[in-house]
This record gives C-alpha cells, structure tokens and sequence, in this order.
C-alpha cells in the first residue's frame, strides 16, 4: 500500500477551475517533482494535500487513514484539520519565519505548542523543553547552521532562512515532506545550497513531494516526475523518462520553452 494515496481531486475558485480530477500516489521514501508553468496549478495541489485550501471532489489517504473523503462528512470537521496537517510538513515559497524568533525558537515553536496539550506537560515542562531544543539543535547542525541557531530571521542570507524552514517542517516528524518551489525567492548564487539540503533529504530516503522550476534536480534526484497543464495531469513517469523522453506534446511544448 502506498503511503499516499490522492485519487479524484479537484477545486475550483468560482468559476475558474484550478484542479480537475488529480490523482496521486507516493511509497514511503520516495520523492514525487511536479513541474509545469505558472497557474497549472501545482500549488494548489500541495495546499489540498496540505488541507490549507478544501478539495472540493476526492479522498486523500496516508498510511491507510482516510483524511479526506468529499463522500464523507465525517472528515470534514475544521477542528481536526490542524491534526491532519501534521501528517504533511510545508516549506513554503518566502520562508515565513517568524521574525522576532531566533533561528532556533522557530524550529522549536510548533512543537512547544503542541507539546502544551500533553496531559504531563506542567510536570515534565523543563525536559520537554530540553528535549525540543536538543532535536532543534540537531537539525540545524544538518541543515549547516549550528552556528546560526541565536541568529533572528534578518540576520540570515535567504539560503539560510529556507533552510531554517526545512528544519522546522522536519521537527514534527510529518510522513511528507512538501516544497512548493523552495528555490523561486532565493538569488541563483543562493539557490545550491538549498538544492544540497534537498539531495540530501532525498538521499536519506525523505519522503518528499518537490514543486519546482529547476529541471536538472527534477531529473537527478526525484524518483519520478508528474507533470500538470491547465489544473490537469497531463504526463507522469520515472524522471529521467519524463525529462528526456517525454510522451505528449504538451510536456514536449513545456520542455523545450523551459529551455529556450
């Protein structure tokens, strides 16, 4: 069974369709890019997924729980939404750090949070605390940033805030990794070090899903690539294949103006 399971998603805003009957799978340890142009709908698709925007038709499965069926109001609660998401850890476009936190606090926030709603929280608040910068602290040595950890969001380079960002989605332990186009806000002399972080996830069997415009790390670190036009799935395959050999017209159209 695949970890995920996205089948018949669809959205629209008013009138303008923006997904139309997706469908999706994704084993564990697998990186899933999913390229196309602007509005093809791509981000939307991670925010469905993400349960930042309501799917309006389809179901979404993880590990064999129903999150999301359109057929079944029992899923529909908004109260545990936010219990879904932790299913899928986000790293958005601009960073969204907070800015009056260090580096560190961020990646510690979303946990300490939570950790509030533990019935032992009052009496084990300083070890849960401890235990929370201990992981914080670790995944900014793997990111590169050990030095950086008293560091506010204005003292970082744009690489370093997004990688501040992946250690913060990494720190609730989600069963997905999400990207929405990770590198699009970063200077290109910037852009690498995040690609390296990215490998590396990838390398270490992260389970991922990649929205991205960089075409060369599509093709030599995702598994396999989906690409969409116009809210629909128009090709999908093993990246190398899809990359080099694509099978429609469309995607042939998208790849060569890509690399014009």
């Amino acid at each position: 069974m695949a970890l995920l399971e996205a089948t018949g998603i669809s959205k629209r805003f008013g009138s303008t369709r923006v997904l139309e009957n997706i469908s999706l799978s994704l084993e564990k340890g697998e990186a899933l890019a999913i390229i196309g142009s602007s509005g093809s709908g791509k981000t939307t698709l991670l925010r469905c997924l993400n349960f930042l925007e309501t799917p309006d038709t389809g179901r979404i499965v993880v590990d064999g729980e129903t999150l999301w069926d359109a057929e079944d109001p029992a899923t529909h609660k908004e109260s545990e939404k936010r219990k879904k998401r932790l299913h899928f850890g986000l790293v958005f476009q601009n960073f969204n750090l907070f800015p009056q936190y260090t580096a560190l606090q961020n990646i510690m926030l979303a946990g300490e949070l939570l950790s509030k709603e533990r019935p032992d929280y009052k009496a084990n608040r300083k070890q849960i605390h401890a235990d929370l910068e201990a992981q914080a602290r670790r995944l900014l040595d793997q990111m590169g940033l050990s030095d950086r950890a008293d560091h506010y969001p204005h003292q970082l380079s744009g690489g370093q805030q997004q990688r501040v960002a992946i250690a913060r989605a990494l720190a609730l332990e989600p069963d997905i990794l999400c990207f929405d186009e990770p590198t699009s806000a970063l200077d290109p002399e910037l852009t690498g070090e995040v690609l390296r972080v990215l490998r590396d996830l990838a390398a270490h069997k992260t389970t991922m899903i990649i929205v991205t415009h960089e075409m060369t790390f599509a093709r030599d670190v995702a598994d396999r690539i989906l690409f969409m036009d116009r809210g629909v799935v128009v090709e999908e395959g093993p990246a190398h294949q899809v990359i080099e050999h694509p099978q429609e017209e469309r995607t042939r159209q998208f790849l060569a103006n890509y690399n014009t």
